[in-house]
């Protein structure tokens, strides 16, 4: 054997180790992982999101993108069989065949299983087994792949589909305690919030493991898994805020869950942030929004215990943790521009209000107990509760 094909055969092995790893990695290790396929995939990204960038609405662009992941992911399949293939075809002419054309088709009769091509040379039928049992794992794992992938994003995307009737379309936080309050079933907040406390455990596991689900958008245009995620935070927030007192316990407990998980994702998608922030540390957020959200809530004769300015610093507090991670996240992501949801790409002066049902009761009966009503304002004589 010469030097040369000593040194193809060489960069063959080379490929074909660097191939399984990446494989590895990124189907059967659940922990975060970094590869050279990453690298199509971003191209494939940056294309479709450059095309979006023609969309005159969010609609369109949102049309748009919901296609690239689903075709970054057929890129990344393909681009390990193709690594497969050319890895194979170099160790195939590195033990001797006569040219590149014979090994390419010996490779890719093997990978594939076709057997249509046998090379003759000393060890190419060692080769042409170890490249079939190859193709054969390789198929096998990616037909496994994809079911995973998608019973992840069901997971997920079942939550967020409930939420709409609570929080809007896209969700708002504040637009989760105004509905609540104006239905009568505050009460439910704490199981809304731990149903989502386990809901980010779930997402901080698969999202982790399998980034593109990140990218993978929501059915209706309007939803999105992070701007959700944020919605529950901020209701969350604004609860322990406004009304420590009867604040439920899960409403901490699904923040403290919620900025863990944006902080792991944050780790394996090298987004940085402050792992301590200061609770006097400033937010985005104008102080203006909080005040219009809590008459808003005061409108609706929602429980308060603090003023609004003491429970804005209690709120920013809350928010300092998970902001800059979640408007980073939505930047990327280029998720609906819903209020308190940072700003985007080109629709960045858009932002979607939640549309609330209207109030409609049927006549000739009276009006349902239940229902909590919009609360009169109090004489200036009467007494300060």
């Amino acid at each position: 054997m010469s030097a040369q094909h000593l040194l193809v055969l060489l960069a063959g092995v080379v490929i074909l180790l660097g191939t399984a790893r990446s494989v590895l990695t990124v189907l059967i290790v659940p922990r975060p992982a970094s590869s050279f396929v990453v690298y199509p995939v971003l191209v494939v990204r940056a294309a479709f999101r450059w095309v979006s960038q023609l969309a005159r609405t969010y609609v369109a662009k949102d049309r748009v993108l919901a296609v690239a992941e689903p075709v970054a992911l057929v890129v990344l399949l393909i681009t390990w069989l193709l690594m497969t293939m050319v890895g194979f075809t170099l160790v195939n002419w590195g033990i001797g065949h006569a040219s590149v054309t014979a090994a390419f088709t010996e490779a890719g009769s093997s990978v594939f299983t076709l057997g249509f091509a046998l090379g003759h040379a000393s060890g190419s039928r060692v080769v042409d087994f170890i490249a079939a049992g190859t193709g054969l794992v390789l198929v096998a794992l990616q037909i496994a792949y994809l079911p995973t992938l998608y019973s992840a994003y069901n997971r997920r995307e079942t939550l967020v589909t409930l939420l709409e009737s609570r929080a809007g379309s896209p969700a708002w936080g504040p637009e989760i305690l105004i509905r609540h309050q104006l239905v009568g079933s505050i009460d439910n907040l704490a199981s809304l919030f731990a149903e989502w406390e386990r809901w980010a455990a779930d997402v901080t596991e698969s999202h982790c493991t399998y980034p593109s689900l990140l990218y993978l958008r929501s059915p209706r245009s309007k939803n999105s898994w992070i701007v959700s995620l944020l919605a529950v935070m901020d209701a969350a927030a604004l609860v322990l805020a406004i009304d420590p007192v009867g604040a439920p316990t899960e409403a901490r407990m699904c923040i403290r869950m919620g900025f863990t998980c944006l902080r792991d994702i944050a780790q394996a998608t090298r987004i940085p942030f402050d792992a301590d922030p200061d609770p006097d540390d400033p937010v985005a957020l104008p102080e203006s929004s909080f005040d219009d959200a809590y008459g808003q809530l005061a409108a609706v004769d929602y429980p308060m215990s603090r003023p609004a300015g003491e429970a804005w610093a209690h709120f920013r507090g809350w928010r300092v943790n998970y902001e800059s991670v979640a408007y980073t996240l939505a930047y990327r992501l280029d998720a609906p521009p819903a209020p308190w949801s940072g700003p985007r790409r080109k629709f960045r002066g858009e932002s979607m209000e939640p549309a609330r049902p209207p109030d409609r009761q049927p006549s000739g009966v009276p009006p349902d107990p239940g229902r909590i009503r919009r609360r009169t304002p109090p004489s200036p004589d009467a007494p300060a509760t």
